[in-house]
Order: C-alpha cells, then sequence, then structure tokens
C-alpha cells in the first residue's frame, strides 16, 4: 500500500525556494573544519635573529635540555606525573620529534618580539627572511608552517607593516613560489575595518602578482578588548571573521597584550586566567563551524635556570597545554626551545591516553547492528570528534597509522575532512 501524505508536493518546493539563500549563507560562512593539518603550536622569532639554523638550534637546545634535567623516561614522567609505560612512550616519541621536526609552525617577527627600527634595516630584514624561507624549503629544512607576523593596521605602524609583508611576499616569488605552508599574522586588530584592510591587501597582492584568487589567507591576533567585545555591547569575533571575506585562516589569543588589556597585573597574567577563559571562550563560539582555527597564548615562565627550576616551568607549561588540549584549543605560542619537550609530552600524552578509549568507541559506533551494547553510545557529531581526535594525533606525530582503529580514509570521511 503506497504511503499517504497529506501535504502538496508544492508546499515543499516552495519552503526550498524561501530557504535557498540561507541554505547559500549557511554554506558560505560555516563550511566546517579544514581538511588540512593544524600545527600543535606557533615558535615565534624577532627577524633580525632569524637564521638558516634557527629550526634545528631550537630543536638541539630542546633535546639539550632533555639530556640536563630528564635525561631518562623515568626522570620525565616523575615531573610530569606520567606513569612508566607512558613515559617511556612518550619521551621516546619527544626525542624522536625534537630530531626530526622540532618546530610544527615558525612566525617570523617584525612586531612585537622586533620593535620599531629603521626602515633599510627593516627592509632588508624582510627580504633575508623570504631568501631564507625560499632556501629552507629547497633543501627541506623548514618547518611544514612558516611566514611572518607584520606590524598591525594602526596609523602608527601600518605603512611600516604593509611594506614589510610587499618586501617579503615579492622576495619568496623571486625566489620562484610561495611555500605551501605560507601563514601571515596580523597582530592587534581592533575593528573589523583593519581585517577588511588586510583582505584588501591581500587581493591588491594577488591581482599585482598574477596569483590565484585568495591564494593569501592570514591569522587574526585577539589581543584587545575591542576584539571580543564592540562598543555597542555585541560580540566582535564574527565580525572580524565576516570582514575577512573568507581569507581568515585562525584566531590567535595574544595572553599578555589582552591580560594587560583588561588591567590584569603582570604576576596574574596567564592563558588560565579568568579574563582568557571569557575571551577564548568567545572565540571558540565565534568560529566554530567556520573553518577558522585556533590557538592559544603563551606562558612567559621560561624552563631555564636549575633543575628545580626547569622542572617547576615544565610542569607549569605542561599544565597548561593539557588544559588548552582539553578545552579544544589544539594549537598554541611556545616562547623559547626548552618549552619544545613539554609541548610535545602533554600533546603526545593527551593523544594516547584516550587511545583505547577512542578506538573502542569508533569500533562500537561502525560495528553492524546487532553487536552488543556499547558502554557509551554515540551518535554521528560524536563520531566525526572521535575520528578528528584520532586524526590530529596523527597529524602531531603521537599516533602512527597502524595504531587506529579504522584505515585513515575512513577517519578522515568520517571527520567529514
Amino acid at each position: 500500500m503506497p504511503a499517504v501524505t497529506t501535504l502538496a508536493d508544492a508546499v515543499g518546493a516552495r519552503i526550498g525556494a524561501a530557504l535557498a539563500a540561507t541554505d547559500a549563507e549557511l554554506a558560505r560562512r560555516y563550511p566546517g573544519e579544514p581538511a588540512t593539518r593544524q600545527p600543535v603550536h606557533t615558535v615565534y622569532v624577532p627577524a633580525d635573529a632569524f637564521h638558516a639554523g634557527t629550526v634545528r638550534a631550537w630543536g638541539d637546545q630542546a633535546l639539550a635540555a632533555l639530556d640536563a634535567h630528564a635525561p631518562d623516561p623515568a626522570a620525565l614522567g616523575a615531573v610530569l606525573g606520567l606513569d612508566g609505560a607512558l613515559a617511556a612512550d612518550v619521551y621516546d616519541r619527544v626525542r624522536a620529534k625534537l630530531r626530526d621536526e622540532p618546530v610544527e609552525d615558525l612566525r617570523i617577527d617584525f612586531e612585537d618580539g622586533y620593535g620599531p627600527r629603521p626602515d633599510a634595516e627593516e627592509d632588508a630584514a624582510a627580504v633575508t627572511a623570504a631568501r631564507t624561507v625560499t632556501a629552507a624549503v629547497a633543501d627541506g629544512t623548514a618547518p611544514p608552517f612558516v611566514g611572518i607576523r607584520m606590524k598591525c593596521m594602526e596609523a602608527a605602524v601600518r605603512e611600516r607593516g604593509i611594506r614589510t609583508l610587499d618586501l617579503f611576499l615579492t622576495a619568496l616569488l623571486d625566489g620562484g613560489a610561495l611555500p605551501t605552508g605560507l601563514v601571515l599574522t596580523l597582530p592587534k586588530v581592533t575593528f573589523p575595518a583593519q581585517v577588511a584592510a588586510m583582505a584588501d591587501l591581500c587581493e591588491a597582492f594577488e591581482r599585482a602578482a598574477d596569483l590565484p584568487e585568495g591564494r593569501l589567507g592570514f591569522e587574526i591576533q585577539i589581543e584587545t578588548t575591542q576584539a571580543i567585545l564592540g562598543p555597542d555591547g555585541a560580540a566582535t569575533v564574527p565580525a572580524l571573521i565576516d570582514a575577512a571575506r573568507g581569507r581568515a585562516t585562525a584566531l590567535h589569543y595574544g595572553t599578555f597584550d589582552y591580560s594587560a588589556a583588561c588591567g590584569v597585573s603582570a604576576a596574574h597574567q596567564s592563558p588560565d586566567h579568568p579574563a582568557a577563559d571569557h575571551a577564548k571562550a568567545v572565540m571558540q563560539v565565534a568560529a566554530a563551524g567556520t573553518g577558522v582555527r585556533l590557538s592559544d597564548g603563551s606562558t612567559n615562565v621560561l624552563p631555564v635556570g636549575s633543575t628545580t627550576d626547569v622542572h617547576s616551568a615544565w610542569r607549569l607549561h605542561y599544565g597548561l597545554v593539557r588544559r588548552s588540549l582539553a578545552r579544544a584549543y589544539y594549537q598554541g605560542w611556545d616562547m623559547h626551545p626548552a618549552h619544545l619537550p613539554t609541548r610535545y609530552a602533554a600533546t603526545y600524552a593527551f593523544y594516547r591516553e584516550g587511545l583505547a578509549a577512542t578506538t573502542a568507541r569508533l569500533a562500537a559506533y561502525t560495528t553492524p547492528s546487532g553487536a552488543p551494547t556499547p558502554a557509551v553510545l554515540d551518535e554521528p557529531a560524536t563520531a566525526r570528534a572521535l575520528a578528528t581526535h584520532l586524526l590530529r594525533g596523527l597529524d602531531c606525530g603521537a599516533l602512527t597509522p597502524t595504531e587506529l582503529p579504522l584505515p585513515t580514509p575512513t577517519l578522515t570521511t568520517l571527520a567529514t575532512r
């Protein structure tokens, strides 16, 4: 017997036509998570300190810190509270990472870390940085992601920032091509108009250099209170993303500028301060589904000095990184080579601790009906989160393909990458 309905087909067609513009707007604004790797951290190096051996030097200094202050898995486990088996697994992976790919994302800094310089000096530094990056890409020593942080769009430094970006990009093109992992960072954003100006700048460079439309994207640093809450009381972050016209790749929280803007005293400026949590919660909700990724800030407590001092700084950094990961901030800043051991230790422990449970839940989700009822009944949205979690672990080296419960293409499909 055929199914019987009450509504005429024309009703559904009329509703579909009425929602067509909404469907298009939904697809434009919320395309979902990018199908690409996200680095677990960003290392900022002042432009005048950047050289061909910077990445290797950071890795060597990080390894030296491990040798001096945690020379074996048991020592690192005791510092960070990792049990024997997990400590050994994490330790070996951290050493391998520091040897093979110590820095995932490098930002050559022409802003606060560089400061005001004579124009001729900054011109030369921008060109030198580009040539160094080109050479590193050619010889395979460049990190997967690399780029510059220019000066901001405020009037006092705007022309300088634009010129530095132009010189850097032009010199990259003179060397052959833009790196696949090129990243540009716009700091100290206050109003959406500044983001729109950066989008205009990228568009103008693409036209002048005959680049494909949309080739240049940029990160927005959230360092001012106005970037979170506007003068009308509305959240500003959605307007910043919208002003980028599809070019915003990430939102990076700036711990110290934002904390200072909120009046937080220097001793309490940290990524886990309530003011930071509020800002990052707004960023997270505004960016959800847009394809714009999130990065936490940094700690300025450096792992230097005596072994006691280093261990104290490592415990702090490890705890902050684990806290960020649990709150779905999968990237952060690192300010010193000795931060790298705990960056990777925290990241690897995070993904490896939950591997058995994640594997079991995905296996239960993908098992045909009729199997025993699982302890946790997951829906498609949670299955996406489980698959994405495993793929992130694979991207950073915490996991290997043979440890995954499903083939990588299947996980990618589940994650809708």
